[in-house]
């Protein structure tokens, strides 16, 4: 079951999704502002076509797709009754931490070592000089995530039940249109396709290993949960958002607001976020590179997911996601 909000304006004259009605399987879709839709298998004449198919051919692709959009003769269908799929189904996802300059700073006052009895203060200011240190040098920080924690942007989120602190962290995503192989700060936004919501769940309480204490971080455990990234509604097209610096990421917790921060707080913005990961990767048509999450996730507040819990993400011209917490049922 899913809780699927009205349908939240997108920014431009189209965004891809990817869709199914009630005994059909996916398939990609043309989502226009008045909430309609034009099939793009039949549109482009290909019976197996995804949108990461659209991605791999992106550049001789976007003309005919600003051309659907304009032209009134493609058949149109209701948005309305369709289930909504993440937009697209990466090969990787590239994910980042450590990336907005407050929320790092909360993290590192909630996180603090055992027996670390500093004032708080004072540990803010020590996150704060380590934070400027970071971005002087340049170095971001990326991690690699599974595709199958994706899930839809109205889907059900399974809190597993051995996840004692599981979190929200609201971000921008960028999806991937041209291969992109140690690429300059410069031309890495011209290897995005475009933009969509993402939400990366992370149960707080498996972050460290406590066992091995010396390891660091364990992200396959605390991030990967089947569903733990729920992704979406809509892919728009980079063209159709001025400026991704600047951009309100808001999540709601309930009704109640949680996160509520610009895309300028970023360290490291996404073209340098893009140009980092691809000096060591090469990332590949309709991949996801998820850009950190600001301040307010639920080690802040001093509340984490449970079931029942609803939560509301919305990127400015990105439209939104809702997406209901439920517990899992073990034998």
């Amino acid at each position: 079951m899913s809780v699927k909000p009205a349908p939240a304006p997108f920014a431009g004259p189209f965004a891809l999704a990817t869709l199914s009605d009630s005994d059909g399987p996916a398939f990609p879709a043309l989502v226009t502002p008045d909430e309609h839709v034009v099939d793009l298998r039949a549109a482009l004449g290909d019976d197996r076509l995804t949108v990461r198919h659209l991605l791999e051919d992106w550049a001789a692709v976007l003309p005919r797709l600003r051309s659907l959009a304009d032209d009134g003769s493609a058949e149109r269908r209701p948005l309305a009754g369709f289930r909504v799929h993440a937009p697209v189904e990466p090969r990787q996802v590239f994910q980042s931490g450590a990336n907005y300059r407050q929320h790092v700073i909360d993290l590192h006052v909630a996180h603090k070592a055992p027996g670390d009895d500093r004032p708080e203060a004072e540990r803010r200011a020590e996150a704060a000089e380590i934070m400027d240190r970071r971005a002087e040098q340049d170095l971001p920080y990326v991690f690699i995530g599974l595709p199958s924690a994706i899930t839809g942007p109205y889907d059900d989120v399974v809190l597993p039940a051995w996840a004692e602190k599981p979190d929200w962290e609201l971000e921008l995503a960028a999806v991937i249109g041209r291969p992109a192989y140690r690429v300059s700060v410069e031309e890495a936004l011209e290897h995005v396709a475009g933009y969509t919501i993402a939400n990366d769940l992370t149960d707080r309480a498996t972050v460290f290993r406590r066992d091995m204490p010396q390891i660091g971080t364990d992200w396959l455990r605390s991030k990967n949960a089947p569903g733990f990234t729920p992704l979406g509604p809509w892919l728009v097209p980079r063209d159709s958002l001025a400026d991704p610096g600047d951009l309100r990421l808001t999540l709601k917790l309930n009704g109640e607001t949680m996160q509520d921060e610009s895309t300028k707080d970023m360290i490291f913005d996404l073209a340098r976020m893009v140009s980092y990961a691809s000096q060591s990767a090469r990332l590949l048509p309709g991949d996801v590179v998820l850009t950190g999450s600001p301040a307010g996730n639920g080690m802040h507040w001093g509340r984490l997911l449970r079931d029942g819990d609803v939560m509301d993400g919305s990127i400015t011209g990105l439209g939104v996601q809702r997406t209901r917490c439920v517990a899992e049922v073990t034998p």
